[in-house]
């Protein structure tokens, strides 16, 4: 998909108490939003991320903060580009640890190991806006260890 409209969210919330700020930033984190500036975040919008701002925007005022969302394009392509890779780099790390466990574990994998590795796939699905290629090498790493589990199950 061709993002090129942006949805913001500018925060900012009290220090204390700090369960709410830990609360949001999980939430961003989850959501796999990219940090321009001290309480600015981004993401491309679509009604998902536009409506989850605008739910995560309520939460903080609810927390006696400040929020807003925004949508907004880019001034250049160069900045496009820039936030796309951000958003892109995250996801492809994430891809690339969820590679590595599985290889960790593919030779030990239950059905409830490989249930969990199918979950955190996924979540990274969900923030991978922009398809990176490390995605299909992601799946065919969990199907690898789908293809394990199903063999030993077979040998029980």
């Amino acid at each position: 998909m061709a993002y090129t409209e942006w949805v913001l969210l500018a925060y900012r919330l009290p220090r204390e108490p700090s369960t709410p700020r830990i609360a949001v930033w999980r939430k961003l984190r989850k959501l796999g939003a990219v940090q321009i500036v001290d309480g600015l975040v981004a993401l491309p919008a679509d009604p998902a991320t536009v409506e989850a701002f605008d739910w995560l925007a309520e939460e903080v005022i609810e927390a006696d903060g400040e929020a807003w969302t925004w949508r907004a394009q880019p001034g250049s392509k160069r900045q496009l580009a820039a936030l796309r890779e951000r958003v892109s780099d995250a996801v492809r790390d994430e891809y690339l640890a969820l590679i590595a466990d599985t290889k960790q574990a593919a030779d030990e994998a239950s059905g409830r190991t490989l249930g969990r590795l199918r979950r955190e796939f996924h979540a990274i699905v969900a923030r991978d806006h922009f398809g990176v290629p490390e995605r299909d090498k992601a799946r065919a790493a969990v199907e690898r260890v789908a293809a394990k589990v199903e063999d030993r199950e077979q040998v029980r």
